[in-house]
């Protein structure tokens, strides 16, 4: 795939309330010792350095989450390298959730 990722950017409000109504997947692709420091709750690790996207569940609406922004557009880029049609990711990240004194786990 060489062209420009297709990339969705959700806001804190979209991750949130797709947390709370349980309708996304919030998929934090940092390293394992970042999620274990502190992590968005409900959130699920599969850190990018080791990303398998067919290791992903079908069937759920998945949004990718980092510290910024930037390694969750790498991991929708491996995704729809591999086939799969995600392209969520939480414009942001974990800064941008921690700025705003959302809860941490």
């Amino acid at each position: 795939m060489n062209g420009p990722v297709s990339a969705v950017d959700l806001d804190r409000e979209e991750v949130k309330k797709g947390l709370e109504d349980g309708s996304i997947l919030l998929v934090d692709v940092r390293e394992p010792q970042e999620y274990a420091a502190g992590h968005i709750p409900g959130s699920v690790s599969h850190p990018l350095s080791t990303f398998d996207p067919d290791a992903l569940p079908a069937g759920r609406r998945i949004v990718f989450s980092c510290a910024a922004g930037v390694r969750s557009l790498r991991a929708i880029e491996f995704a729809q390298a591999a086939g799969r049609d995600l392209r969520e990711h939480y414009r942001g990240g974990f800064k941008d959730w921690v700025a705003a004194g959302e809860p941490v786990e």
